[in-house]
Parts: C-alpha cells; structure tokens; sequence
C-alpha cells in the first residue's frame, strides 16, 4: 500500500483534554500535507479545523457524549446539531455502554438513533467501546448500530481500558456485512497495527500516530 492510498484511511486525531491551538495547526498542518481523509478532534475546535482545512479534501470529525457516553440522549442530540451548524463532516458519538450491558436496547437504540437524526444526513460513526463489551455485546451494540442508521461502527474511544484489537474489527466486520463502516482506533502505533486493522476489515484508522506510521512506508 502507497502513502496516498493508506492517508485515505486516517482520521488524524487529537482528542486529549490538554490540546492546544498550536497543536491544532500542527494536526491540520499534517493533514493539508499527508492528504489525511479527515482530522479528529474536539467540538471547541470545529470552526477552527475549518479554517485552517479550507481549500482540501480533509474532512473535519468531531465526538459527540465523548469520552463516556453517559450523557442524555437530548444532550447528544443537540451536541451533534450544533456541531454540524459549526460545520463538522462526520462525527463520532459514544453509545451509553452501561445500558447496553443493562440490556435495555430500546434506550440504546434510540440514544444512538437520535444522533443519527440531528446529524442530518452527516455520517455518524458509532463508538462500542470493545473494551468494556462481551463478544455478545458487541454483536449488540454492532446490530443496534445497524438498525438506528448509523454508517460506522468504531472500536474505542482511546480513553478506556485498551483500544483496537484485530479479533474485534474482525467480529464488528461480520456482523455489519460488507457495506456499513468500521473504524479502528485506539493504540494503533506503528504500520504493522494499521495494515492489520485494515486486512480484518476496518475502513478507516483513528491514530495520532498518523505521520510516523506514514513514514515507515519510507524504510
């Protein structure tokens, strides 16, 4: 795989609490020049992204009941409306896991429902949290994803426990089928861990470590 082809896999990101504008610029910087396909980050920073974006191809992603999920569903829904006002691409919202591990799917459902319907039409990627799941839950949370319109279903936040593991992108591909996406992040380092991620069915990568991982493909 050719850099060009790999940086359409990546959503370049910078979600940590203490990010500053100067490492923005940096991340946007990045993208402008990898062709990353989008840029991850805060809602705070949404604007700004696309500032510093305008003129390319690199979307902005933001989160959405980001890291925890355990917000009302209203306020996710207004969350993500005032993020698409703002002018992001994609986002990526957090189920409320403790209800799905409650098996109470209806409220899953329609928590994740909800954003899909205030994003107007934006994709919307669905965070599981693989982590903290049974593969049974998985399966779940990939099938209520499914089923409230959802266009991805993605791994982890990068705050919990662990991250990505090729096991689960494997399972989250076959229970989606061929068309929905699934999204790999968390401790994804090096290209080893991205080209894995990618022969088990992922579609996308969220890393941080975007431009190191690039330059392997230089060695």
């Amino acid at each position: 795989m050719n850099k060009k082809t790999l940086a359409q896999y990546i959503d370049h990101t910078l979600l940590k609490p203490d990010a500053t504008e100067a490492e923005l610029v940096k991340l946007c910087e990045e993208a402008r020049e990898h062709g990353f396909f989008s840029v991850c980050i805060n809602p705070c920073n949404i604007a700004k992204a696309k500032e510093l974006l305008a003129g390319t191809e690199t979307k902005v992603c933001t989160v959405v009941g980001f890291p925890l999920g355990q917000m009302t569903t209203e306020a996710k829904s207004y969350e993500t409306k005032e993020a698409v006002f703002l002018g992001a691409d994609e986002i990526d919202m957090v189920i409320n896991v403790g209800k799905l591990k409650d098996q109470d799917y209806e409220y899953v459902l329609e928590d994740i429902r909800a954003v899909v319907l205030a994003a107007s039409g934006t994709l919307t990627k669905v965070i599981i949290e693989t982590c903290l799941l049974t593969d049974e839950e998985k399966v779940k949370a990939c099938e209520l994803s499914v089923d409230a319109g959802a266009d991805f279903v993605k791994t982890s936040t990068g705050f919990s426990k662990s991250g990505a593991k090729k096991e689960d992108i494997a399972l989250m591909r076959k229970t989606v089928g061929p068309d929905l996406g699934v999204k790999a992040s968390g401790g994804i380092r090096t290209l080893a861990d991205a080209m894995t991620m990618i022969e088990n069915g992922a579609t996308r990568l969220g890393l941080s470590a975007s431009v190191a991982i690039l330059g392997e493909l230089d060695q």
